[in-house]
């Protein structure tokens, strides 16, 4: 996905460049509309690559450890862990997180047992935290 989005911010700006050169007000005005929208799309695709980067750099730290969670749930055929099983273990890292606020490892295992329970919002939210207490205290 993020190949083909790096391809179509470079033909949008191909195509900027093209009515940059027509010479109509219009065609300048919709160009300039087009270079700053292929910004804030470079800015958001290298933020999200960024964030998978440090994301991973967790999992790989808690796994050299053995401190990634084990998935025993039952999962439905696409793979995805069964709610009903996911919410009920989620209450024990919710606790872990509530009881040292300040451990990047609760604070991951958090955002895994969102996204288990299907809370992809929530999971990121949780991944966030847990990076910038990483960079505070790896």
């Amino acid at each position: 996905m993020a190949v083909l989005l790096a391809v179509y911010i470079v033909l949008v700006v191909r195509y900027g460049v093209i009515l940059l050169t027509s010479g109509s007000g219009v065609g300048i005005a919709i160009a300039i509309a087009l270079f700053v929208l292929s910004v804030i799309a470079v800015w958001a695709l290298l933020r999200e690559l960024w964030f998978g980067v440090q994301t991973q750099r967790l999992v790989r730290i808690l796994e050299s450890e053995g401190g990634l969670p084990v998935d025993d749930l039952p999962h439905r055929a696409s793979g995805r862990p069964l709610r009903d099983a996911a919410d009920e273990e989620f209450p024990s890292y919710k606790a872990e997180v509530e009881a040292a606020p300040e451990s990047w490892r609760a604070w991951f295992r958090l955002a895994l047992a969102y996204d288990a329970s299907g809370d992809r919002r929530r999971a990121r939210s949780a991944t966030r935290e847990a990076v910038k207490l990483h960079k505070s205290h790896p």
